[in-house]
């Protein structure tokens, strides 16, 4: 009978975490996530952004489209709280304009803070409709993101104050998260929220019949102000964050991940 000849290592199975079939896997599920978890932390403890200003908005809004005055204001507020934001002292990056790093208001945010030479943030996500990370993202600071709530932890994560544009479903669900959250007390700080554009809101939500039906509170409406030009948007924001100064990088929902510290 003939011998067997010994395996030769290059039959070797891969290493589990190598091994791109298992990572892609129903059983891989929980590393994915924490993945998509750890590597930003990594690098924002890495690149010192402690605090962040988040922009919501809708992606379908263009500088010459129907809505495009909010894409100039998104633009032009980003700018300025760049601006203002460059002049505090601190030894961390203060107030970062981020946004959900796709086109539209986001990249209006995004473009604004690069004008104003400043860091800015995209938290980006695989869409059918291949949404792509927008150019004026710094480098470095561009994230790819396949599950939702892992991309709306990072945005509650880091935020001081959230900017509202005008926006569809996702604006919607992103917005009403952060204030869940604010209402429930599941943040350690408080997040100043505007919305911008009132007429453009209080069409498409009645805060009001919310109150009225009994399924908020008056108090509730103290959560959000409402802003419709980039200078009064700068100042409440200003104002906001002043009320809560905060020295330390945020926690979330009393999280007891280790504070950030420069090597």
């Amino acid at each position: 009978m003939k011998a067997r000849k010994p395996n030769s290592p290059a039959s070797n199975p891969p290493l589990a975490y190598k091994d791109e079939k298992f990572l892609d896997s129903d059983e891989a599920r929980p590393i994915r996530i924490m993945a998509e978890y750890l590597e930003p932390l990594r690098i924002f403890c890495r690149e010192q952004v402690h605090e962040t200003i988040v922009f919501f908005g809708s992606a379908r809004i263009t500088p010459d489209g129907p809505l495009g005055r909010y894409y100039e204001d998104a633009r032009e507020l980003a700018r300025m709280i760049t601006t203002w934001s460059k002049g505090l002292r601190s030894n961390c990056h203060r107030y970062v304009v981020c946004s959900g790093g796709g086109p539209g208001i986001m990249e209006a945010a995004n473009r604004g803070a690069s004008e104003a030479g400043g860091r800015t943030i995209g938290l980006n996500i695989g869409l059918p409709h291949e949404q792509r990370p927008n150019p004026y993202i710094t480098r470095g600071l561009s994230f790819e993101f396949h599950y939702f709530f892992m991309r709306k932890l990072w945005f509650a994560h880091l935020a001081r104050a959230l900017v509202v544009f005008p926006g569809g479903f996702g604006t919607l669900d992103e917005m009403m998260e952060l204030l869940t959250l604010q209402q429930t007390q599941k943040l350690d700080r408080a997040i100043t929220v505007l919305l911008y554009g009132s007429q453009y809101w209080k069409e498409i939500i009645n805060f009001e019949a919310l109150v009225r039906h009994g399924t908020i509170s008056r108090e509730d409406l103290e959560l959000f102000s409402f802003a419709d030009d980039p200078a009064a948007a700068l100042g409440l924001l200003q104002k906001g964050l002043q009320a809560h100064p905060e020295e330390e990088p945020p926690a979330f929902a009393h999280s007891g991940t280790p504070k950030c510290h420069p090597d």
